[in-house]
């Protein structure tokens, strides 16, 4: 029984955040919106934001969705037979060009021909898989380890515009920094006029973290922890263990970023289990450790609310002070 709950607690989510509404919301108007026929390209969507704000998470969520959404209306097997794939999703490294990103592509369909051809075969290879599955939504993750300013990122840059023109699909490309890395430049030089281009075709969509200077923040901060507490599987779990009694605590802890959140959440329940204390507590989180971008944030943040300069309680819920 404590291994299944080390798994339940390693995955919790995704939690429907009011963040990942909005972004579903964005994209579910982009893609069912992108019905134009095969001689003209479909617009594209760039998830560009910073770390730890669950973007990647989110996407595959939404992926998730749509897949089963496409079978259940069109069913697993395309007139032609084939095996119905509505979403296929690649990642990306640092080395990655042209070559490297269709055999990808092949490897994701399993396609015999994957280990041996030209760019320009598996490119032809990955088109006529994408037809043959009826892919619709084409995900490429990690799209930031690309060196843009260097001949790979031109190089897949232009590989991009030829997957919007000839592919028949929504393509959604995930990463941190794009618009710093040169996705959507619109410059002189020859090197922004050959990435302009993509930029003109695809839509930014950013993931906002969770903030506690407004009201409308305060409450986003404690929906968030009510949804979360619902899911942790504690023996001593009680009501308001999360949202009223270590409100500001997570917050400080996690700077307001979800996947911060949720590592600690998952250590601390981990914790919780294997010592036997089966609740989650300041004394037992003090304990955990956190990714480094959260520890070194946290000092300034806990003493800010310390001094009530800060709360992350709405109106309706604070108390008094003594």
């Amino acid at each position: 029984m404590r291994r299944r709950e080390w798994e339940w607690h390693a995955n919790l989510g995704p939690i429907k955040t009011p963040q990942l509404a909005e972004l579903h919301d964005d994209l579910w108007d982009i893609v069912d919106s992108n019905v134009q026929d095969g001689d003209k390209a479909k617009g594209a969507v760039a998830v560009d934001a910073f770390p730890g704000l669950g973007k990647t998470t989110s996407v595959l969520a939404f992926l998730g969705e749509f897949h089963r959404r496409e079978i259940a209306e069109r069913g697993a097997f395309t007139g032609a037979g084939n095996e119905r794939l509505p979403v296929c999703r690649v990642g990306l490294t640092g080395n990655t060009g042209m070559k490297d990103l269709n055999r990808s592509l092949l490897e994701f369909f399993g396609h015999p021909g994957r280990n041996r051809g030209t760019t320009a075969q598996f490119g032809q290879r990955a088109l006529d898989c994408v037809v043959s599955c009826e892919v619709r939504l084409l995900a490429l993750d990690d799209l930031h380890f690309l060196k843009w300013n260097q001949k790979n990122g031109i190089e897949v840059s232009n590989h991009l515009k030829w997957i919007a023109n000839e592919f028949p699909v929504t393509l959604v490309m995930i990463g941190v920094g794009l618009a710093g890395k040169g996705l959507f430049s619109e410059g002189d030089s020859r090197r922004d006029t050959a990435l302009a281009q993509t930029g003109r075709r695809t839509t930014r969509l950013g993931m906002r973290p969770f903030t506690i200077e407004s009201e409308a923040g305060r409450r986003e901060w404690r929906q968030m922890l009510l949804a979360l507490e619902q899911r942790v599987v504690l023996a001593d779990k009680h009501p308001g263990m999360l949202a009223d009694d270590l409100s500001d605590y997570l917050f400080a802890r996690s700077t307001g970023h979800i996947g911060s959140l949720m590592t600690l959440i998952n250590r601390g329940c981990q914790r919780a289990v294997r010592s036997g204390a089966e609740r989650l507590s300041r004394d037992l989180l003090d304990g955990v450790k956190n990714d480094e971008a959260s520890e070194v944030a946290r000092s300034e943040l806990e003493a800010a609310l310390e001094k009530r300069q800060l709360t992350s309680r709405p109106q309706y819920q604070r108390r008094p002070a003594a």
